[in-house]
């Protein structure tokens, strides 16, 4: 269910129910006349809401970005392994190439951060223990595997940079009133008022959407991190997306 609410659900589908849920309810809701007080209270609130989302937006967005750099620069880092065992007998690439490939399919099957991590320590342990001919080069994959772990502890480091529970609550208390206050209050008898609560509320409810889709990165752009791996995959590490 968790995934197909993050996943399998665009935006848009998002938005389209959540909008008519809002007109339903500001139609039927009842209409409170707000004093001064009230709505300073509101004013107060809703800038609260927006100073307080805008900047844990802006820090998924950029975790997200940072996410995009790290990858892509493992990816290259790969590349450039694979590269290197060229001279290698065919079997004995293959052998090899075989474990990067599991390794990247692990990477993007991941739900958590480390996920991989058991695929990459057969490749170092591989080399370790390996004691046949072409020890050179397997030799030199050992430290390009280990200079690639600074890539692979950023990544982790940015995978568990996430919205924590202390946040959340604040920003649902915010929300909540935010949204009471728009739900009830008496701006005039029109539908285009009534239209423009449901398209506000709908708006506000959107924010939320958005940062629960990038903090589980399953956002549109989120999804894409994946492209270079998956291209290192379909192109048996001829090409890099």
């Amino acid at each position: 269910m968790k995934k197909l609410l993050l996943e399998k659900i665009r935006l848009s589908q998002y938005f389209l129910l959540a909008f008519v849920v809002y007109a339903v309810v500001v139609y039927f809701a009842p209409k409170i006349k707000f004093d001064s007080g009230a709505l300073t209270l509101f004013s107060v609130n809703s800038f609260l809401y927006g100073f307080y989302i805008a900047p844990i937006l802006s820090a998924q967005k950029a975790r997200i970005e940072e996410l995009h750099r790290i990858v892509r620069a493992e990816s290259n880092a790969i590349f450039a392994m694979v590269l290197s065992l060229k001279k290698l007998p065919k079997d004995f690439r293959i052998q090899i190439q075989t474990m990067f490939i599991n390794y990247l399919k692990s990477s993007i099957r991941q739900q958590k951060p480390g996920e991989g991590e058991k695929n990459y320590e057969e490749l170092i342990t591989f080399c370790l223990d390996y004691k046949g001919p072409h020890s050179e080069e397997i030799g030199k994959l050992l430290d390009k595997l280990v200079a690639n772990q600074q890539n692979r502890t950023n990544f982790a480091m940015q995978m568990m940079n996430k919205v924590y529970s202390n946040e959340w609550m604040i920003m649902l208390v915010l929300f909540s009133i935010t949204l009471s206050f728009v739900l009830f209050l008496n701006a005039g008898q029109g539908y285009i008022y009534l239209f423009l609560a449901a398209f506000l509320c709908t708006g506000l409810t959107m924010l939320l959407v958005i940062l629960v889709k990038m903090s589980t990165l399953t956002h549109k752009k989120a999804r894409q991190i994946w492209n270079p791996y998956a291209k290192l995959i379909n192109s048996h590490f001829y090409r890099i997306d």
